[in-house]
Formats: C-alpha cells, sequence, structure tokens
C-alpha cells in the first residue's frame, strides 16, 4: 500500500481539521496551550490540537530554529541518496493555515506555580496545559575524555541540522585507506537502529568512490544492537571486510576520546580514525530537567494512558524525553505520543472524548540502495506502562523486490510523517 496524507492519517490517527486561533495571551475566553519542541512530536502535538479544536484553543510552539532537519532520514542524506533540503522543513504551514503562533526562542524555564514558560526573547508565555517534546541532551559521562566542546572535530550528527553538514562535510572529505571510527551511545538513546544504518550509508560512500583500503570500526558499548543479524548480513554481502563491529567483551570499554588526535582508548587497545563519529548516551532534553519533571534516569516518567508528566497533572511529555514503556525513542514514536497527548488536552480543556490509547511505531533502515529493512510494533497502554502488543521485523534472506518495497515504503512513510508534522 502506498502511503500518502490520507492513508497515512487513517492508519495512525488524525482526525478531522480545524483552525485555532493566533494569540500568545488568552483571548476571548480560550484556554491556551504551549507546546516546547518543534519535532516529530511537538509540531505533532500542536498540528492536532489546533486543527481539533478548531479555535476554541489558543496554541503556541516554542522552537529556537526557524527549519527543521530531521534525524530520521539524515543517513540517507550522509549517503548521498537525498538532498539536505529534502529532509529540512518549514513551520510557516502551522502558523498560516493552523494559527499556531510559533515564537523562535529558547525556554528556558517552566514555572509551574505560575504556569508560565520562561524563554530568551521575551516575556514568561502563560499557558492552561504545556506540552513538552524537547528531544535528547548528551549525558557526557558515558564518553569520557568527549564534551560537547568537541562536536566540531568529531561531530555526533545526533541532532539533525549543522552537524548532520558536518559530518557528510568529514565524510566526503575521507581519501581511499582513511579509516572511520565510531562509538555508539548506551541504551536507552534515540532511534536505535539509526547508528548502523549511518555505518551503513558510510560504507556505501566508501564504495561508490572505489575504496578499497578504507574500513569502519565501531565500537559499542552494548553487547547487542537493533537489527543486528540483519545489517551484519548486509555489511557481508554489500561491504566484505568493511566494517568490524566490536562489543564490550571485545573492547572492555571506553577508557578515553580524543578528539584531537582522532583515538579512542578501551581495555584492549587505542584505536585511531581518520573521521571520528562519536554518539554520547542520552538523557531528556534540557528544558525537561529544568523543569523538574526527570527522574534518576535523567528521562520523565509519564502516565501510559495519556502522555501526561508523572509529576505535574498540567504538563505533557512526549517524544524522546518520555519513558514510554516498550516503545523506542524515534520520530514515528514521538508523532504517535503526540496524537494521544492532543486527545487528552482537548478533553482537559473543551471536554470533548477520551478514548483508549493506542501507539505505533516503525523503525525503517537502509543497507545498501533498495536494500530496506523494518522493525515495528503496536502498543497499548497497562496499568505500569506503554506495552507491546504486537511487533514485526524483517526477516533475513528476503528477495530483493520485497527489500525494495520496504525503502518505496519508508520513502512513502518520510513524506507522510514530514506531512503530518508540518501541514
Amino acid at each position: 500500500m502506498t502511503l500518502n496524507r490520507r492513508t497515512f492519517n487513517a492508519l495512525f490517527g488524525a482526525t478531522a481539521a480545524g483552525l485555532a486561533m493566533p494569540s500568545i495571551a488568552k483571548g476571548a475566553g480560550n484556554s491556551t496551550v504551549v507546546v516546547i519542541g518543534g519535532g516529530a512530536g511537538g509540531a505533532t502535538a500542536a498540528r492536532y490540537i489546533a486543527k481539533d479544536a478548531k479555535g476554541a484553543i489558543n496554541v503556541v510552539l516554542i522552537e529556537p530554529k526557524t527549519h527543521f532537519t530531521t534525524c530520521f532520514f539524515s543517513n540517507l542524506y550522509l549517503g548521498g541518496l537525498r538532498s539536505f533540503e529534502s529532509i529540512t522543513h518549514s513551520y510557516e504551514k502551522l502558523a498560516q493555515e493552523y494559527g499556531i503562533r510559533v515564537v523562535h526562542a529558547y525556554a528556558t524555564g517552566v514555572d509551574r506555580d505560575k504556569k508560565q514558560v520562561r524563554i530568551d526573547a521575551g516575556d514568561p508565555i502563560p499557558y492552561d496545559r504545556l506540552v513538552i517534546s524537547p528531544g535528547i541532551d548528551f549525558n557526557y559521562d558515558t564518553t569520557p575524555g568527549y564534551n560537547a566542546a568537541d562536536m566540531d572535530l568529531a561531530p555526533s550528527a545526533w541532532h539533525g541540522g549543522e552537524q548532520t553538514k558536518l559530518l557528510k562535510a568529514k565524510l566526503d572529505a575521507l581519501e581511499d585507506g582513511q579509516n572511520i571510527l565510531m562509538v555508539t551511545p548506551p541504551n536507552p538513546y534515540r532511534c536505535p537502529p539509526g547508528p548502523y544504518e549511518r555505518v551503513s550509508m558510510m560504507a556505501h560512500v566508501l564504495k561508490s568512490k572505489g575504496f578499497s583500503k578504507s574500513r569502519i570500526v565501531v565500537l559499542d558499548p552494548k553487547p547487542k544492537f537493533s537489527k543486528q543479524g540483519l545489517f551484519q548480513a548486509g555489511w557481508e554481502q554489500y561491504y566484505p571486510g568493511m566494517v568490524e563491529w566490536l562489543g564490550p567483551d571485545v573492547h572492555g570499554g571506553i577508557g578515553n576520546i580524543d578528539a584531537q588526535a582522532g583515538i579512542v582508548e578501551t581495555d584492549f587497545d587505542d584505536f585511531a580514525g581518520d573521521l571520528l563519529n562519536v554518539i554520547p548516551g542520552q538523557m531528556a532534553g534540557k528544558i525537561a530537567q529544568l523543569a523538574g519533571l526527570t527522574n534518576e534516569s535523567g528521562f520523565c516518567e509519564i502516565d501510559p494512558t495519556s502522555m501526561r508528566s508523572a509529576v505535574d497533572q498540567n504538563i505533557f511529555v512526549i517524544g524522546d524525553s518520555s519513558i514510554a514503556g516498550d516503545m523506542p525513542k524515534s520520530g514515528f514514536s514521538a508523532n504517535s505520543q503526540a496524537k494521544v497527548c492532543a486527545m487528552h488536552v482537548r478533553a482537559d480543556l473543551l471536554d470533548s472524548k477520551r478514548f483508549p490509547a493506542k501507539y505505533r511505531n516503525t523503525c525503517w533502515s537502509l543497507i545498501a540502495v533498495d536494500d530496506g529493512v523494518k522493525v515495528g510494533a503496536s502498543y497499548g497502554a497497562t496499568d505500569e506502562k506503554i506495552g507491546k502488543t504486537s511487533s514485526f521485523i524483517s526477516q533475513a534472506g528476503e528477495d530483493a523486490e520485497t527489500r525494495a518495497a520496504t525503502y518505496r515504503a519508508s520513502v512513502d512513510w518520510y513524506a507522510a510523517i514530514t506531512a503530518d508534522m508540518f501541514g
């Protein structure tokens, strides 16, 4: 089935359209919802609240960037299969077509008693309900010797945008015989298959240039990773001898990272790379921490039936910053959670109906040109968590047409979800 906007909405929970009023302050007796973060979770939540409230709720979206570059599908840009423009999106339709007030500023704090969001460029913004979807921040405790100051030397590119461009520039500048060294993050982190799709796309670039001497070494703190069998079979098929994955039972742990020298010290040996790609461990975006919504894990507990914060009934936390049970941290997950959140926000403020929460996710990955694989599941809310109700995964040995069809479905999905996010 081809995924266009209509079939996407039918499958994944769209509801009737409408318009919201553009004012930041309360007007005409309307309640105000403030959404922090304009990614897959925040943009979707803002759009669904605005369009389904039909003008009865004022929606304010706080997002510092004027354009959003998706982290999902950024690996295809690295591989030369997408343009940077194709993964970068504007907020104009959210403002013009849905009446959402888009404030390009950083949220610097939340006064939960006064129900206000502080920003770095203006007066505090009041809210009746607050949706927080700030994505991830980095936990540099997992990368000894490496911190934010090293990002220009050894980019993580785990936030879409300029880091993505920088990593591609470094990849494209490699010469045959120069090597790539990647340090992957511990669980939990954004997009579980993402680092290994990145390995595949980097290998694709090296192979397409005819490089026979360059290698990619992956130092992983985890003993296993998402779709491991599928990726490793693909690496052997398309890039034989080019990719070496080393788990903690081999390297023994990351001891120090010298970004300037391109060296990673481990208990087993020192590894060097002409291109060093370090993806640190992760935690909830900083504003979630400043708002006092995180627990000892660094992420935010939520009510699985609604995505409501476990510590503040007026706040919802969606996407990568939330502890979403069995759901992975992905763009699809955030989009799915946003719709459940939007339903409950409207029910709180407009007394509209609440329905049982249903969530879905699919993670697509490209191993080589026209060789796509996927993993996904459906989920429901239990008393304790968001639990998996069914699942699927691509199988080893699938024929070329099946894999090509999976890739085409992922392209259709990308077009559909970004339209669902941004209008």
